[in-house]
């Protein structure tokens, strides 16, 4: 039997960049099914048989629902062992899940908070009133948090002036800080070897990136980031996993809302032009 990978994902949704980034560094052909998170196409019902949590990525291989971007990766090493990301040895192994776990744990509430903040927000408004509350209700009472479905209304309602806003921020820039001490001691993340925890990471920087705040690593700021960052960007699974499934209209929103936030975010920072 031929395998089937089929992967629900959306452009700016960083837990699906992961899945296609891992899926681009096992060379693992796959059909894609675009659901636009941003116009609520994710809590249709037929959508929320497959992912109950209404969010993008969810893989169906040969048929069976795997969910959770960490999950799938693991799966997907697990079913496809040739071209292992995760290390053999279960020490640097364990290395690598401290990374991914911080990851879900703490880094991609604070990146959906950031997003929000800074950009989705004034992109949703464009729906008009009416559809902007629906799509706030429509968030399922558990999904990227227990509280995501009240938090995201207050991030999109106040941005930076939400509560909680600056410890978003501060958590945020405390991880960019360990990847540079990490990246200080070894070329990659977890050892001298690119693994799942470069995987992981990426997209979270790459958000960033995208959004015009830059400056968090740049300007001898954190410079094991930046040349990091150079090389994944280098990679030439880069491209096709991030850029190519980028619509030019979110692309812009990203970077110009981004840039319109970016002194709010240096402030909180203590970062100077």
């Amino acid at each position: 039997m031929t395998d089937k990978l089929e992967l629900y994902h959306h452009g700016s949704s960083v837990c699906a960049a992961k899945v296609r980034f891992y899926l681009a560094e096992k060379d693992l052909p796959w059909e894609g099914h675009y659901i636009d998170i941003l116009k609520g196409e994710q809590f249709a019902p037929e959508y929320i048989k497959l992912n109950p949590k209404a969010v993008v990525p969810t893989l169906i291989h040969n048929g069976t629902v795997i969910r959770d971007s960490t999950n799938i990766c693991e799966y997907l090493d697990d079913v496809f062992p040739e071209r292992q990301i995760r290390p053999a040895d279960p020490l640097m192994r364990a290395e690598v899940r401290y990374w991914t776990k911080a990851v879900d744990e703490d880094l991609h509430p604070a990146c959906g908070a950031m997003t929000f903040m800074s950009s989705h927000r004034h992109t949703i408004q464009r729906l008009g009133p009416e559809k902007v509350q629906e799509f706030l209700n429509s968030t399922p009472p558990f999904s990227v948090t227990a509280d995501w479905h009240e938090r995201k209304k207050i991030f999109v309602r106040d941005g930076f002036d939400a509560p909680g806003a600056k410890k978003v921020v501060e958590l945020y820039d405390r991880y960019l800080k360990k990847m540079e001490d990490a990246l200080g001691k070894s070329d990659w993340l977890a050892g001298n070897q690119f693994t799942f925890a470069d995987i992981a990471m990426t997209p979270y920087v790459v958000r960033l990136d995208m959004m015009s705040m830059q400056p968090m690593w740049t300007n001898g700021r954190l410079p094991g980031v930046e040349d990091w960052l150079k090389r994944i960007k280098a990679r030439p699974t880069f491209a096709p996993a991030f850029l190519d499934w980028m619509p030019d209209h979110l692309t812009a929103d990203l970077k110009n809302n981004g840039a319109k936030s970016w002194l709010e975010v240096a402030e909180i920072l203590g970062i100077t032009a």
